[in-house]
């Protein structure tokens, strides 16, 4: 999810600029810097975001400028302020001040009082030549940050095919060393039944029990199945789009799979394939959060 986007773009007198920023996260958390112009407009440019971006930490930052020429947006109350200028003049005569103070500094005054300068609105053209400009300048930002994401999510499907790929190796290598490890276990196997015959308290009941139990301790076909189940399914779910969570899900059966197999194989060589696995799904699971 991490990427990066910028835009810009220019309708008649306005030109627009957009920067965008996404980083890792379980869900969109967007924020938006904005002209006080665009207020009235970022619930509308946060659901662009959430739509196109799905998810993760987004920034979008819009500056504006004025391109052509500037009209005066504000108006000074000449009446008002002229007035506002004689009462400062004779109220400081009354109140004997000693320097009296130039017209220069009493308008200055003045303008600063209520009701001195009129805000005329932005003209419906304008702001429409403006949100024009916005838009488009975010929409390019948006294809730019994908263009960035999906370069970004080429590497982390190579390095997730790389890691499959290793756990996949180890789990021949368990395979076949599961092979050896049966006489093994067959001859403990042997001698604690013998043992068990030879013993003035032999109960046939226990010795199913222990059987049954050295068997089911021992035996790690079914894990072995389902780990295979579990790699083809994230190969095949790692080339479908907005995948990310059910690769995280996987990547959980994977590792309880290569778990039990760690806990059952009672056997050092496939105890270090076991530790060689984790080892690659732990960056798997890294690599998760930044997957959509």
């Amino acid at each position: 999810m991490t990427g990066f986007g910028r835009g810009s773009a220019e309708v008649n007198s306005y030109s627009a600029t957009a920067e965008l920023k996404t980083l890792n996260s379980k869900s969109s958390d967007i924020f938006c810097r904005l002209p006080r112009a665009l207020s009235a407009r970022e619930i509308e440019l946060r659901n662009v975001l959430s739509t196109q971006l799905e998810r993760g930490k987004i920034e979008l930052n819009i500056n504006i400028q004025r391109t052509g020429e500037l009209q005066a947006s504000l108006t000074v109350n000449r009446p008002l302020v002229n007035a506002y200028v004689q009462d400062l003049r004779e109220t400081a005569r009354e109140v004997g001040a000693h320097a009296e103070r130039s017209d220069i500094e009493l308008l200055k005054i003045a303008l600063t009082l209520p009701n001195a300068t009129n805000s005329d609105a932005q003209p419906e053209t304008e702001a429409a030549d403006e949100w024009e400009a916005v838009q488009a300048a975010v929409q390019q930002a948006i294809a730019e940050c994908k263009a960035f994401r999906e370069r970004e999510g080429a590497i982390v499907e190579a390095e997730f095919q790389r890691a499959i790929e290793i756990i996949q190796d180890r789990l021949r290598k368990v395979e076949e060393q599961d092979v050896l490890r049966i006489p093994a276990v067959r001859e403990r196997l042997r001698k604690n039944i013998t043992d068990l015959l030879d013993s003035d308290s032999f109960d046939p009941n226990r010795f199913e029990q222990e059987l049954v139990y050295y068997v089911e301790k021992y035996d790690i076909s079914e894990e072995k199945v389902r780990l295979q189940t579990h790699l083809d399914y994230f190969r095949e779910v790692l080339t479908t789009e907005g995948s990310g969570k059910k690769l995280a899900f996987i990547g959980q059966e994977i590792g309880r799979e290569i778990n039990t197999i760690g806990s059952k194989a009672n056997d050092a060589t496939i105890q270090r394939f076991v530790v060689e696995m984790k080892d690659e799904l732990e960056k798997i699971k890294e690599q998760t959060a930044n997957v959509l």
